[in-house]
């Protein structure tokens, strides 16, 4: 293999990384909503309707349907009509593991203080210390 063409396929390999860079990206910004990861979680015990979401999240009908037609462009989500009734469910195996991955990170810890990468997540507790 010529300098050259080991600089291309180095090039290509760095081009090939930085899209799978900027797909991840982009995946955990749709993430980064308490409201769509809280409906990811719900939808990870199985398919639910938008006015189960709605009820089991105690929110109104328009944020919820709002947040799934962003789940559903970012392909997080995949639905089906029944009647008048939509419901939705994970779009694929790999979607699941990652919900249930941060459900096994934030929930099931018994550990009320647990941080990842030595955050701590915000309390609201004017009593609690800042981080540094």
């Amino acid at each position: 293999m010529s300098p050259a063409d080991s600089e291309k396929d180095l090039a290509q390999s760095m081009a090939e990384t930085a899209k799978r860079a900027e797909d991840a990206s982009h995946f955990l910004k749709t993430l980064a909503n308490e409201t769509r990861l809280l409906i990811l979680c719900h939808l990870a015990s199985g398919e639910r309707s938008v006015s189960e979401l709605e009820e089991v999240l105690a929110i109104r009908q328009p944020l919820v349907s709002q947040q799934l037609a962003r789940l559903r462009a970012d392909n997080l989500v995949r639905h089906r009509r029944s009647g008048k009734a939509i419901y939705y469910s994970l779009a694929n195996d790999d979607i699941r593991r990652v919900v249930e991955a941060v459900h096994g990170l934030f929930c099931q810890s018994a550990d009320n203080d647990k941080t990842i990468g030595g955050a701590r997540p915000a309390t609201g507790d004017a009593d609690s210390p800042s981080p540094s």
